[in-house]
């Protein structure tokens, strides 16, 4: 077996510290995106738990929204869902740049774990109804099994509906 890149290797350390033993699993095609994903893993692309970075303005906090791959995020529902944590702040979608600063991963392989900056972190209450989820791993074609309470306990993550809802919906 071919030894992990660097990024993979930091999150495998990280699992490790936290005391999971799925071991970070690597493709040879990337699995960036929630669909590529979940055709390289042989799972549904709900069961893909994927990393999305926001800034909170003005303070330049990280927000880490771990989200079902078949979701949209709804800015508003993660902001209501952080309430007071905020502090009146309002999320904006993070630059590449800051993506890379605040976490230490690029777009693409952010896993829900490991940053440079820990975030506050909403976990998207629909990955909760899969037995098994996968994330991001540190780059563009690793990832990582776990199950969605695993996630809350490493992440310390908030669960909340997160999901952009269709016109008439609650």
């Amino acid at each position: 077996m071919a030894p992990l890149p660097p990024s993979a290797a930091k999150v495998q350390a990280a699992l490790t510290g936290l005391g999971h033993d799925q071991p970070v699993v690597t493709f040879p095609d990337s699995t960036r995106s929630a669909a590529d994903a979940a055709s390289a893993i042989g799972c549904t692309v709900g069961q893909i738990a994927k990393s999305l970075v926001f800034r909170a303005e003005p303070d330049n906090r990280p927000v880490l929204v771990i989200a079902a791959g078949t979701n949209r995020v709804d800015e508003a529902r993660v902001a209501a869902a952080l309430g007071d944590l905020l502090g009146g702040a309002r999320i904006v979608r993070a630059s590449a740049e800051f993506v890379r600063m605040a976490t230490g991963f690029a777009i693409g392989g952010v896993p829900p774990i490991g940053h440079a900056t820990p975030p506050l972190v909403v976990i998207d209450r629909d990955l909760m109804a899969h037995a098994t989820i996968w994330a991001a791993a540190g780059t563009p074609n690793a990832v990582f099994a776990l199950t969605p309470a695993q996630l809350v306990i490493m992440t310390g993550g908030k669960v909340a509906p997160v999901a952009v809802l269709p016109a008439g919906s609650p």
